[in-house]
């Protein structure tokens, strides 16, 4: 029974976070589904990805997001609008590159299969995750550093703007 009303009250926080039309509604329903997620995965019986859901993805990044709300303001429909053509001139090469790095990518015949092998249930986390996964560590490292650039660009508009 609990763990229907887990499921139920995390796609209900999961629908709640992409239909709100506010951003910080948005943050705080992200955070929710998050923490529920969180104790569905301690339920199940994997408390290192509960740790992980809770510390990170119901914490960090709502916490940073919440900040980025404060840090802005809100533009008019003109801003918006100039705001949005200065941003074409600056970076209209960005979709030619990602279509030149999917054609690349999709010619090239990448195995991952030894990048990323079976994982035993008695193994150390430490272990499998230096170890064993290293696409999955590439990915996250990829991430933070999207997040760290994407807060560098913020602040460097913000102080521009000053």
């Amino acid at each position: 029974m609990l763990d229907a009303i887990l499921l139920v009250a995390l796609v209900l926080a999961s629908v709640l976070t992409v239909m709100t039309a506010r951003v910080l509604r948005a943050a705080i329903a992200l955070a929710v589904t998050s923490a529920v997620l969180a104790v569905v995965m301690f339920r199940l019986g994997s408390p290192f990805a509960g740790v992980f859901e809770l510390s990170v993805c119901a914490g960090l990044i709502p916490a940073i997001l919440i900040s980025v709300i404060g840090l802005t303001r809100r533009l008019g429909p003109e801003g918006l609008a100039a705001r949005r053509i200065e941003r074409l001139k600056r970076y209209w090469y960005l979709p030619v590159l990602l279509i030149i790095a999917a054609v690349i990518l999709s010619q090239v015949n990448l195995r991952v299969d030894h990048m990323v092998q079976p994982i035993t249930p008695e193994a150390d986390p430490r272990t499998v995750l230096w170890n064993l996964r290293h696409l999955d560590l590439l990915g996250q490292i990829v991430v933070l550093l999207g997040g760290a650039f994407a807060v560098v660009v913020l602040l460097k508009e913000l102080r521009n703007e000053r």
